[in-house]
């Protein structure tokens, strides 16, 4: 490990852009921590924190000048590698012929992620196995994901709605990064405990001007994750799921939570690793000119489940459950892990205050609910 300085950090920066990549990082913007273009270190969110809750977001100043002493913004790094909007054709008519050009989405400069938190890192590598994985992978993704140069950041401070210990997926970054910083302000020393993922990671780490980290470096990290460790509030109840899409999938606790879900969608516009899309299809006045566009979508939306026969779920009742049970359940049996990382932004951006940990709690812990069923 290596320790930078804040001239290191900058250093850091700055060689990515020499070396070609648009650098993403957290910036302030409207009242919020956004992810964002930046140009070099000074657009980091110096000093300021999140305030998050159910429903609830605020930013705070801090008491010192931390960089990264935010968790996360209500973007995930999924719209740089699944943008919501790509162009897939463009077709122009010729004659009585058209012509088809496809398209995955313009080419740009391959991202370096800057400040990315162990959940995301997961939700990424959930997105692998839809995205890149697969019998069928979409090659905007791939080639985005293998261009991306990620610069993670230790979680040390979880927010009230964070629940990934629970998950497994934090809030220490163990793999999946080329770097990852530990920021340590401690008095008046602001430094950056460096670790080397990969070899591109450690040649880059090589290459700036920093020095081997002490033990006592090490020691205050350790501090920090054990701190982090202790901090959080909810948790996803443990044990298994399946009971969603079997005695309790006609429980009278959907109708409850319907009568709070707004069916907004904020849910799975801010989730880390939901991946549902459509297909929008325009043409120009003139008639000579196509294009076919995917966009997000939501399991939310009325027009999502619409097939020939009809709608096939028509009532928020039956759309709350497909999320919830798609997450912790068919999530599990297509893959082999759960949907969700525990980022908690489905909460702090739910208008309903409705919190995925105590809906799961409330079916799977026997003394909350009842086994008894009731007409769905």
């Amino acid at each position: 490990m290596d320790v930078l300085t804040l001239e290191g950090l900058a250093s850091l920066l700055s060689t990515l852009r020499s070396q070609g990549f648009t650098l993403i990082g957290p910036t302030l913007r409207d009242g919020a921590i956004v992810l964002d273009e930046l140009s070099s270190s000074d657009d980091l969110p110096r000093g300021w924190r999140e305030e998050q809750a159910p429903g609830a977001y605020s930013l705070e100043k801090r008491s010192d000048d931390a960089l990264f002493g935010y968790v996360v913004s209500q973007h995930s790094w999924k719209r740089f590698l699944y943008p919501p909007r790509t162009c897939l054709f463009k077709a122009t008519k010729s004659g009585k012929a058209f012509e088809v050009q496809p398209s995955n989405g313009a080419s740009h400069a391959p991202y370096a992620f800057i400040g990315v938190r162990s959940c995301d890192l997961h939700a990424m590598g959930l997105l692998d196995k839809v995205f890149r994985n697969g019998e069928y992978p979409d090659p905007g993704y791939v080639e985005r994901r293998a261009n991306a140069f990620i610069v993670a950041v230790q979680c040390t401070e979880p927010a009230g709605t964070c629940f990934c210990s629970s998950m497994n997926t934090g809030p220490r970054a163990t793999g999946g990064f080329d770097i990852a910083l530990t920021e340590l302000v401690d008095g008046g020393d602001h430094l950056f405990l460096a670790e080397g993922g990969t070899e591109r990671g450690r040649l880059l780490l090589a290459s700036l001007s920093a020095r081997p980290a002490g033990p006592d470096d090490v020691r205050k990290a350790e501090g920090l994750f054990e701190k982090a460790g202790r901090t959080f509030s909810r948790q996803m109840p443990p044990g298994d799921k399946s009971p969603l899409v079997g005695e309790y999938f006609d429980h009278g606790r959907w109708d409850d939570i319907a009568k709070r879900c707004l069916s907004c969608a904020n849910c799975t516009m801010v989730c880390p690793t939901c991946f549902c899309s459509t297909v929008e299809e325009t043409t120009d006045l003139t008639g000579t000119r196509a294009e076919r566009w995917r966009r997000w979508d939501s399991c939310f939306t009325t027009d999502f489940s619409r097939v020939a026969g009809g709608n096939i779920r028509m009532s928020t009742r039956t759309r709350y459950r497909q999320w919830i049970t798609h997450k912790l359940v068919h999530w599990v049996d297509q893959f082999g892990e759960p949907g969700c990382v525990g980022c908690g932004r489905c909460i702090t951006w739910c208008p309903a205050h409705i919190d995925i940990t105590a809906e799961a709690a409330a079916f799977i812990e026997p003394t909350i609910i009842s086994t008894n069923t009731q007409g769905g």
